[in-house]
């Protein structure tokens, strides 16, 4: 079986066809997936879903290039992963790419998200774009290394990789593994230890090969797994079992449900 550890189901691509989503989900025995959250406002649809499906969780965090709405607290964050369904902070991080001029904010911002999952006991779900060494020093100076997490959807060098292990991450491959382009990445992924891997989709976006460009969907999470045992020269069977494990050591709350 397969987990999909990084998704947006709420959003509108995917959320219009939930059934069929779902249902493609189980015809390619993906049993479980994390529904990310990305602001505040949208939240309440998130933890909506994960309280109408058993097989979905829900995290809470405002991603690190979303200024439309509400700037999270500390407290705000902690009282609403209270809920067991929220599995984990985030996402959260720098993202450089798309911010221009001062990114102060984000800094502040990401070290919010971190002293909250510290209080609440909840692993962060990172988020890095053109920022890897303000993320590692971030995750340093403010003992990200307590609660641990995972750097999702990786595109950073071994070296990232290795600093991120080294404070207690797991390393979350997308989609973007599975491209013709993504030579050096298939080479991290070689070399990331298999009990500190997962996999994702970030769906609706990054679908895989063979549905490059098309809408993404938890159910194609499958396929980055079949890459990952490809570049590893061992069965998808172990890739499953170990992803989902790693899966649920991680996000711990989520295997109480």
């Amino acid at each position: 079986m397969f987990v999909d550890s990084h998704c947006h189901i709420n959003f509108p691509d995917l959320v219009a066809d939930l059934s069929s989503v779902l249902g493609a989900m189980s015809a390619n025995k993906v049993t479980h997936a994390l529904c990310v959250s990305v602001n505040l406002e949208s939240f309440p649809e998130i933890l909506n879903l994960a309280e109408r499906f058993p097989n979905i969780f829900a995290s809470v965090g405002v991603h690190p290039d979303d200024r439309s709405g509400a700037e999270p607290d500390e407290s705000t964050l902690i009282e609403l992963a209270r809920h067991p369904k929220v599995v984990a902070i985030g996402e959260t991080g720098l993202d450089y790419y798309r911010v221009e001029g001062d990114t102060d904010w984000q800094r502040q911002r990401f070290g919010t998200h971190i002293r909250a999952a510290r209080q609440a006991g909840k692993p962060l779900i990172v988020h890095t774009r053109e920022a890897a060494a303000d993320t590692l020093r971030i995750m340093r100076d403010e003992a990200a290394a307590e609660v641990g997490g995972v750097m999702h959807c990786f595109t950073e060098t071994a070296e990232v990789a290795q600093e991120a292990m080294e404070m207690n991450f797991m390393i979350s491959f997308s989609g973007i593994v599975t491209f013709k382009n993504a030579k050096a990445l298939k080479e991290v992924a070689r070399h990331v230890p298999l009990d500190r891997l997962l996999i994702e989709t970030d769906s609706p976006y990054l679908a895989p090969i063979p549905f490059r460009g098309k809408t993404n969907q938890p159910a194609y999470v499958r396929f980055v797994a079949e890459e990952i045992a490809r570049l590893k020269g061992i069965s998808i069977e172990a890739v499953a079992e170990a992803t989902t494990r790693n899966f649920f050591r991680l996000f711990s709350s989520a295997g109480a449900l």
